[in-house]
């Protein structure tokens, strides 16, 4: 069984950057892409960013590309999420998620293709 658990959110003014974490449990890490969601009040659940095992490949929605950066730490089974020019409608929960595919060649953005996800963690732009 894999846990994982985000933090770091919180509330920022508009303009201002915020870190997010995701320490995940047990040995494997290291083999899966790890991905980033985020689900604003009313809206249906959306891709952020998703990052390789190794780290070395990332991948981002439009609308966060430029002010968004995801990172891995594989020694520490932690995934990270650098928010910087953040905007009111960045405001949501966020979670991370686990692909379901060991040594994903292809980094997923659809929710089904990943099995195992954190409770969230709130993030609240105000301008």
């Amino acid at each position: 069984q894999v846990q994982l658990v985000e933090s770091g959110g919180g509330l920022v003014q508009a303009g201002g950057s915020l870190r997010l974490s995701c320490a995940a449990s047990g040995r494997t890490f290291s083999s899966y892409a790890m991905g980033w969601f985020r689900q604003a009040p009313g809206k249906e659940r959306e891709f952020v960013a998703a990052i390789g095992s190794s780290g070395s490949k990332t991948r981002y929605a439009d609308s966060v590309k430029g002010r968004f950066t995801i990172s891995r730490d594989n020694a520490k089974n932690t995934m990270y999420l650098q928010m910087n020019s953040l905007k009111p409608e960045d405001t949501a929960v966020y979670y991370c998620a686990r692909d379901r595919t060991m040594y994903a060649v292809v980094l997923h953005t659809a929710m089904n293709d990943y099995d195992y996800w954190g409770q969230g963690t709130q993030v609240t732009v105000s301008s």
